[in-house]
């Protein structure tokens, strides 16, 4: 298993807070997360200079178009020398497969994976936006359609991994959010467990945000929880 499972997302308004950020991280014991405002406030800039500090980038800006427009998406994303990136399951087999093809036109295509259902929803809330069915069948619905598709993974809640790994088999890549220390608030996320808790549940990458960021020394909080991780997994 990857020895770098953290994931820590750079949540922050511009480049120098970026890389302000990520100078109080280890390349070598995590990779760093680029969303939305990030990017659009930095553009690809922010990642080469991630990247030129040693750290591998995961592109999240979750892709949701018609095909031909997220097929040059991603190719443009997969030339930016990003590790992983993704796109909505929601898009359909059609926008996922362009996806895919696109991002293996460049030398060494990124890790490609769909997001199933944000794990900010709850039942409810998929209801109201014309959703059939509970949370669960549609994060499985969808998980199935982005295996069939192509897609190398899922971005899922961690308590939906069980689930996934029976649907999609053990070598489909699990990256989960919505992770917090036992003393931490849940602040905008609906489904949440602890990093041990994810391991176990069979996730294969976790995304850490406040409980690491927002801590007094950043880098000594990433330090341990990849301890606790790994002491979990022996357990």
């Amino acid at each position: 298993m990857d020895n770098k499972r953290i994931i820590v997302p750079l949540d922050v308004p511009d480049a120098e807070a970026a890389l302000a950020l990520a100078a109080r991280l280890d390349s070598k014991l995590c990779r760093v997360k680029v969303g939305k405002e990030l990017f659009v406030a930095a553009g690809p800039a922010v990642v080469a200079r991630l990247q030129e500090r040693g750290f591998e980038v995961f592109l999240d800006l979750k892709f949701h178009d018609i095909p031909n427009t997220v097929a040059g998406a991603c190719r443009a994303a997969a030339r930016l020398g990003v590790w992983m990136m993704n796109v909505h399951a929601s898009g359909g087999e059609a926008m996922l497969r362009a996806a895919r093809e696109a991002i293996e036109t460049v030398a060494r295509p990124p890790l490609l994976i769909a997001v199933t259902i944000l794990t900010s929803l709850a039942d409810e809330d998929l209801a109201q936006v014309g959703f059939a069915g509970s949370l669960m069948d549609n994060v499985e619905r969808l998980a199935r359609l982005a295996r069939a598709s192509g897609m190398d993974g899922v971005v899922c809640s961690a308590r939906e991994a069980p689930l996934i790994r029976k649907a999609a088999g053990e070598d489909f890549i699990l990256v989960t959010p919505g992770i917090r220390l036992k003393t931490d608030d849940n602040d905008d996320q609906a489904r949440t467990v602890t990093p041990v808790e994810a391991v176990r549940l069979g996730a294969h990458y976790l995304v850490i945000g406040r409980s690491i960021t927002k801590a007094a020394d950043p880098a000594a909080t990433l330090a341990a929880i990849r301890a606790s991780i790994e002491e979990g997994a022996a357990a």
